[in-house]
């Protein structure tokens, strides 16, 4: 039994050290560069915006916090919003009869290649500045064309004025939105985005129309070609012109016309440090 236990010891350790061999030869496996993630959500909390009309805003109330007769932690709370405000997802239902409610809203619509236009200059200058062609057509001079399938996010610069609403809408006075003033998407580059086929539109406002819009123009162009908005959208500043994958999942709201969107951009590792 010795002499075999021996010889089972000597087996061992070539089988071992042939492994080892194998291992420094081949080197470590490989892996995927890891993405780095940028949220582009602002929380829901008593700050949060909403439009001047809104019936109510985000409510929270406590159900249950603390500690059980069983001797363990326990939280539990109920919640209650209108579906636009915040930021969320106007689905194309919202200003297109017939068109997609918000659980219907294909995923491919949601999670896609992103562009961010831009156009922050214009809003400086302008609180009621729209995004024109012109700024569309730059974009494509610089960084390519914008393909089917595109989420595109319109930055204003806006989100500096988030959470004074103020400041943030022009005009806060509850139940009057004649008086709201900032950034939007005129109707011409609503119209130029349908053609292009995008997927989805977003902005760092409070809507897509700018806040003196009376007919909702950009509303109705992009949502009556099925495409879905994204509205108060945060930290567009970190986000690259082109290269980021947006993943923006809302609420999955049976028959809704919107909901609370968590909205994030994936940016390939190389991109990371820049951020």
């Amino acid at each position: 039994m010795g002499v075999r236990r021996h010889w089972l010891y000597i087996a061992l350790a070539f089988t071992v050290t042939a492994s080892a061999c194998r291992g420094a030869s081949e080197g470590p496996p490989s892996r995927a560069a890891a993405p780095c993630l940028i949220d582009l959500s602002y929380v829901y909390d008593d700050s949060t915006i909403y439009w001047p009309t809104a019936p109510s805003k985000f409510q929270k109330e406590t159900l249950s916090y603390g500690h059980t007769d069983g001797g363990y932690f326990y939280s539990a709370f109920r919640i209650s919003t209108p579906e636009h405000g915040g930021t969320h997802i106007d689905a194309p239902i919202h200003f297109a009869e017939g068109q997609a409610t918000t659980e219907a809203i294909p995923l491919e619509r949601l999670i896609a290649p992103g562009v961010v236009i831009d156009m922050t200059d214009a809003a400086q200058n302008d609180r009621d500045a729209l995004l024109t062609t012109a700024h569309i057509d730059a974009f494509e001079r610089e960084h390519g064309t914008i393909q089917p399938g595109t989420i595109v996010l319109v930055r204003t610069g806006w989100a500096k004025h988030w959470p004074d609403p103020v400041r943030y809408l022009g005009d806060n006075k509850p139940g009057d939105a004649s008086n709201l003033h900032f950034p939007g998407i005129s109707g011409q580059a609503a119209r130029a985005l349908a053609a292009r086929k995008v997927a989805a539109v977003g902005i760092d406002t409070a809507s897509i129309d700018h806040g003196p819009s009376k007919d909702f123009v950009a509303h109705r162009v992009l949502m009556g070609a099925g495409i879905p908005g994204f509205e108060n959208v945060a930290a567009l500043g970190r986000v690259p012109a082109s290269g980021a994958r947006i993943i923006a999942l809302p609420m999955k709201i049976g028959g809704g016309s919107g909901g609370p969107l968590r909205i994030v951009a994936e940016l390939p590792e190389a991109q990371c440090g820049n951020q």
